[in-house]
């Protein structure tokens, strides 16, 4: 049973999706491609259609993203929501999941998802927002997954993680220097379940929103 990480900026691991960025995709690897709410330019939709093409061609896309809304930083909030609203629309065509990067911005995520008729499968990254808020999403097809924030007792992402539906989790490393399997062992014994448990989990509830599988 392979420990799947879900969102991670380092190179190198196996069994997890590697964050792209505008690096080339390497045959084989899996990965996530888009535009993260910083990089937004005027001309984003240049940079669109090399990753729609991308995603279209290679299975080895497993989501698109980061993509989502950050208020302290990246360009207007008009300019962020249409790139976002274009690469998730992108994502429930492929019928992949697209990873979310939202900072202050989950009115503008619930006024997406009221608005939109098939939104994708959309895995929140690194959550540590208060359980209400979490509960507000359940509703919609919004899944959350859970890095280091998981070591610190009591943090909302503890919190959330315990009361969560168990087919709504994922888990990441992100771009700190931990290995997925502390993510794991964190979560393991917060939910009181063997980490091989968690491990079948994910990968089946990343295999039941996404038309690209994994094992």
């Amino acid at each position: 049973m392979h420990f799947w990480d879900f969102h991670k900026h380092r190179e190198g691991q196996p069994y997890s999706i590697l964050q792209a960025g505008g690096t080339k995709i390497g045959a084989g690897i899996p990965v996530s491609v888009g535009i993260h709410p910083w990089e937004v330019a005027p001309n984003w939709e240049a940079a669109f259609e090399k990753i729609k093409q991308d995603a279209a061609q290679n299975r080895h896309v497993l989501a698109i993203g980061e993509s989502g809304f950050d208020r302290l930083k990246g360009p207007e909030i008009p300019l962020q929501k249409a790139a976002f609203y274009a690469q998730a629309d992108l994502a429930a065509q492929l019928e992949i999941p697209l990873i979310l990067h939202c900072v202050r911005g989950h009115d503008l995520l619930m006024e997406y998802l009221k608005s939109t008729k098939t939104p994708p499968a959309i895995l929140w990254h690194g959550w540590n927002q208060k359980p209400e808020l979490a509960r507000q999403l359940l509703p919609f097809p919004v899944f959350f997954s859970f890095g280091k924030q998981l070591l610190q007792a009591g943090s909302n992402a503890a919190q959330w993680v315990s009361a969560c539906p168990s087919d709504r989790v994922f888990f990441e490393t992100d771009d700190s220097a931990l290995e997925i399997a502390a993510i794991y062992q964190a979560a393991s014994l917060i939910l009181q379940l063997p980490e091989a448990v968690l491990a079948e989990r994910v990968i089946a509830n990343w295999n039941a929103i996404s038309k690209r599988k994994i094992s």
